[in-house]
């Protein structure tokens, strides 16, 4: 009962009222006729256990969650931002939870700031711009401003002891002054070069003067300098740069260390590293301008999703859910049409038995993800649009199962609100046939599940789509050397787009 299984509860209904016997007839279950109680009473008794079973607790467990309830809502009442960093940090690891707990402290007025390599803890943290007492909070109309600090523990590739080693050295010494000033006094510790990139993508060295570009592309050769010049201090050798004053050594460091000065990234190639690192959208959201834009088009999104589950799972884990699951058990059904909209995260080609192709499409919101499942002719159809990080629309039916993830099974991806689609172009008008055989292997090579841009070939005036690729600025260049940097370059796509 507790786990709704129907055909299994038909087949307990029929056992409970007439009893069961074996092979041989002997009474294994007596049952309710068998012990003086008519048909019609035990099949009440049995609506009565299935009903109740749906969501019913004793009176010694309902208690203590009672307390429990009433003990949450006042620290959330009365101290919003501890107790968001602390529900925060239970779901380290959750990326279907932390967007929907971000989300809330949004709500609440509490704003998330990003990882700070002088300010974040290991942990999510609490940063209160004024305190006031418990009576000054109960009398005030307005709530004390509070923010919440992004752990660098919480962030991708670093680890818990590497920050630890960050945050002790901070605490013990004073915060880091500049990036090579850091780079020097966690030399030995274990912090590797992984990390520190990690750390840069996630904005942590946001407060020096350098870009994120500049540091990603000056780190490693940083961190050489200082290794070597630890080994030559083990060495007993001294350098130029270990005499004189604090100043001076601080001047000197700047011949010392060479940065190669790159321009910034784009806003959109910042959220992207943001997302890989954090694991949400953090200082920004690419749907974010399109917020309202998407809730008149659409019918559902990812937290509507994640309550049709909690609604058909038996464990009821989080008591604030039960009104929402009501509301989707009634809303939403199997096979319901729905409309969704979101960017693309991950894209998983497969091939059927019968050798056609499909693909298990992530697809994230402001407040999540769904699983988008992708058959053939909507695969086809979808063309240039099922790349990572376009923005779509879909539309299709919900696939709602008792023991599986609820999912939407897609009849048409198109792009939401983009007129235009950046494409890769590469010009082969009169090029050997050496140079396009070494361009179809890189084509082939650089194809697989995480294309993020359509490719076309040209032709003197003509032009044609060859497909879809992932793409970088590494990538470019050994286009580049293939052909001629003039005949590869980004261009628009003309197509009108719904």
């Amino acid at each position: 009962m507790g786990k709704k299984k129907l055909d299994v509860m038909a087949k307990e209904r029929e056992i409970f009222i007439h009893g069961q016997v074996d092979e041989e007839g002997k009474i294994i279950v007596p049952g309710c006729v068998r012990n003086g109680i008519d048909e019609t009473s035990a099949n009440k008794i049995f609506d009565e256990m299935a009903e109740f079973a749906k969501y019913a607790f004793n009176k010694s467990h309902a208690a203590c969650y009672a307390v429990i309830a009433y003990r949450t809502a006042y620290l959330k009442a009365y101290y919003p931002a501890e107790f968001m960093a602390a529900t925060l940090n239970s779901f380290l690891g959750n990326l279907d939870k932390i967007p929907q707990y971000i989300d809330e402290c949004k709500a609440l007025g509490i704003e998330i700031l990003k990882p700070g390599i002088n300010k974040s803890d290991t942990k999510f943290t609490p940063e209160l711009e004024e305190q006031k007492t418990e009576t000054e909070m109960i009398l005030s109309s307005s709530s004390t401003k509070s923010k919440i600090r992004f752990g660098l523990g919480s962030i991708k590739n670093v680890g818990i002891m590497p920050v630890n080693s960050i945050v002790k050295e901070r605490k013990e010494k004073g915060p880091y002054k500049s990036f090579t000033d850091f780079c020097e006094r966690i030399a030995g510790e274990a912090v590797n070069k992984k990390c520190i990139e990690s750390l840069i993508k996630a904005g942590a060295f946001d407060e020096f003067e350098q870009t994120r570009s500049t540091l990603l592309a000056s780190f490693e050769g940083i961190i050489d300098v200082i290794q070597t010049s630890k080994k030559k201090g083990l060495d007993g050798q001294v350098s130029m740069f270990d005499l004189g004053s604090d100043e001076e050594k601080e001047e000197m460091n700047e011949i010392k260390y060479q940065f190669n000065e790159q321009e910034e990234m784009s806003n959109k190639e910042l959220l992207s590293i943001e997302k890989e690192m954090l694991g949400i959208y953090l200082s920004g959201h690419p749907l974010e301008k399109l917020r309202n834009q998407i809730m008149e088009q659409t019918t559902i999104n990812s937290m509507d999703l994640r309550a049709i589950e909690e609604q058909m799972s038996s464990n009821l884990e989080d008591l604030e859910m039960v009104a929402t699951r009501q509301s989707a058990k009634s809303k939403y059904k199997d096979g319901q049409s729905v409309k969704y909209a979101g960017i693309i995260t991950s894209i998983k080609k497969k091939y059927t038995k019968n050798n056609k192709i499909m693909a298990f499409v992530t697809v994230e919101d402001l407040y999540g993800t769904v699983e988008v499942i992708v058959f053939e002719n909507a695969y086809v159809n979808a063309g240039r649009s099922l790349v990572e990080e376009n923005i779509v629309k879909v539309e299709g039916r919900l696939s709602i199962r008792e023991d599986d993830a609820t999912t939407i099974i897609a009849n048409e991806i198109k792009d939401f609100g983009e007129p235009r689609q950046r494409i890769f172009t590469l010009d082969i008008t009169d090029v050997k046939e050496e140079q396009k055989e070494k361009l179809r292997g890189a084509l082939r090579y650089f194809n697989g599940d995480k294309n993020n841009m359509n490719v076309q070939i040209k032709i003197g005036e003509e032009t044609k789509p060859c497909g879809q690729i992932y793409l970088t600025d590494q990538i470019v260049k050994i286009f580049e050397d293939i052909l001629e940097k003039e005949r590869v370059y980004l261009s628009s796509d003309e197509r009108d787009v719904p």
